[in-house]
Formats: structure tokens, sequence, C-alpha cells
């Protein structure tokens, strides 16, 4: 028996398109965030995918574009989970800030390790390593059951934490995660088999 997980980074958020940290702020989707969670919950009621139970995090991008997919399937009222645990990297001191900005206070170099190495934080924040510590236990003693049970389950998430999702999926290293880039709203599925081994992957 084979369970099927679905797992969706947010919509285009507003400071996405101000090229800003976000992190743990709060913000909303943009209108081309909408039309791409819309776009994704699309995609699959187009393959006839239908949830069990769907997870998403504290911050309301993943939550709305989690409940547009939801609408899209025709589960506008499916039972959804919200928890921190799946919330966005925390950036610390660097949330909020313009990037081009902190690039320009502490180098490209010193930018680019806190955004793409596997473990430094930023001032403050939390490495990807330091994500993982709280998503992969979520993911194995509340998600996992569901899927190896057969179940389809929806993830509406963030970047940094779907990326450290997938590196416990397909067995990634550290190394090689942080060249993983995923679209905003773009579902990817995953079938599981019965033994949590990756059955077959799509990029819709």
């Amino acid at each position: 028996m084979s369970g099927t997980l679905v797992l969706v980074r947010h919509g285009q958020s507003e400071w996405n398109l101000k090229n800003l940290f976000t992190g743990w702020r709060d913000v909303d989707l943009t209108e081309q965030g909408v039309a791409e969670a819309k776009a994704g919950g699309a995609k699959l009621a187009d393959l006839g995918l239908k949830f069990d139970i769907a997870y998403t995090s504290a911050l309301k991008r993943a939550q709305r574009t989690c409940q547009f997919i939801l609408d899209a399937t025709g589960q506008s009222d499916l039972k959804t989970i919200r928890d921190a645990a799946l919330n966005e990297r925390d950036y610390g001191d660097l949330n909020g800030l313009n990037k081009d900005d902190a690039r320009a206070k502490w180098g490209d170099e010193q930018v680019h390790i806190w955004r793409r190495s596997y473990d430094t934080p930023p001032p403050g924040g939390e490495s990807l390593r330091d994500t993982g510590a709280r998503v992969w236990p979520y993911y194995m003693h509340e998600m996992q059951p569901h899927v190896l049970r057969g179940e389809t389950v929806l993830v509406a998430a963030h970047g940094n934490s779907l990326r450290a999702l997938i590196m416990a999926l397909e067995g990634i290293s550290g190394p090689q995660i942080v060249n993983l880039e995923l679209t905003t709203g773009v579902p990817m599925v995953y079938e599981l088999n019965a033994d949590s081994t990756i059955k077959s992957k799509k990029v819709l």
C-alpha cells in the first residue's frame, strides 16, 4: 500500500516581491501569489487528488495557499492542522531587511553563507539544520503515519521548512540541499511505499 504526500511552497508573498528576508514575519500573499496557489490547486484537481488531511504553518501566507488548494480540489472544509514546526526558517537579525542592503552591510560572501549554508545561522536566527531539527520530528510523528496508512496528505509550507523535509525524504546531504530551489505555488507529489521509501515523484 502506498500513500501520497504533496508538498507546496506558498505563493509569492509581499516580502518575496520586495526582496526582503521574511522568516517568521507574518506577511500576506501578493495577487501573483494568490494566482500561483490557485494554479497549483487546479493542477492537483486535474490529477483527481483528494486529501485526507492537510498541514500548514502558523503563518498566513502558507495557510492561505493551503486553503486555495483545498478550495480548488473541492475540500474547503478538510481538517487542517496549523503548527509553527512548519514555519519558515527564522532569519533572526536579517528579518525585514532588504537582501541587497544586507549584502552592502555584511558583504556578498557572508550573506550567501547565511542564506545558503546548511549549518551556519544568521545572527539571532536558525540555520537550515536548526529548521530541520523541528521539521523532521514533526513529520515523523504527525504526518508520516498518515502517509504510511495509504492516505493522501497535503503540506503547504515554506521554502526552507520544505527543503529540510525533502532532505529527509530523498536522503539529500547538507551540501547538496543548499542548491535546491523550490518554486512558489508549484506542487510536488510523492508516492511513498509502506517502508517510507519513494515510489515516485512528480513536480507539477
